[in-house]
């Protein structure tokens, strides 16, 4: 199956996936939520050196930083989505950080939830576009 992409300028969005303002992705099945960064966060972070990334079993609350990313250019959290337990975590990160540049929506994944309670209202492929459009725009 093809996976369907908006492209806003230079940046891609997946159509199969929600979004958070702080340009994290979410992909949900069953209870399990696997999180990582947008391509437009990867891009403006540009050439990603390092992950720090939580150990499984911590629990987490939406908001919480949940992984710490460091590129040559700064340092970014990365935000809990949603309520979870920290079930996995992608350890190639550790040996090759630059996965989240080179496939953010696939092998730079960075950690799945199992997750506790109700989803929060997360962004649409269309609303999260957008809302990359409007900051491209206001540049």
């Amino acid at each position: 199956m093809k996976t369907v992409r908006t492209r806003i300028g230079e940046y891609l969005v997946r159509e199969d996936l929600l979004y958070t303002e702080a340009d994290e992705w979410v992909s949900v099945l069953g209870d399990v939520a696997t999180i990582g960064v947008t391509d437009y966060a990867q891009k403006k972070l540009r050439h990603v050196v390092s992950v720090e990334l939580p150990e499984p079993g911590r629990e987490v609350r939406r908001g919480d930083v949940l992984a710490t990313l460091e590129s040559v250019k700064a340092i970014a959290d990365v935000y809990a989505p949603v309520d979870g337990v920290v079930v996995e975590v992608n350890e190639e990160l550790a040996s090759s950080p630059d996965a989240i540049n080179r496939d953010p929506y696939g092998s730079g994944w960075m950690v799945k939830l199992r997750v506790r309670g109700p989803l929060p209202r997360l962004m649409s492929p269309d609303d999260y576009a957008e809302y990359v459009r409007r900051r491209e725009e206001a540049k």
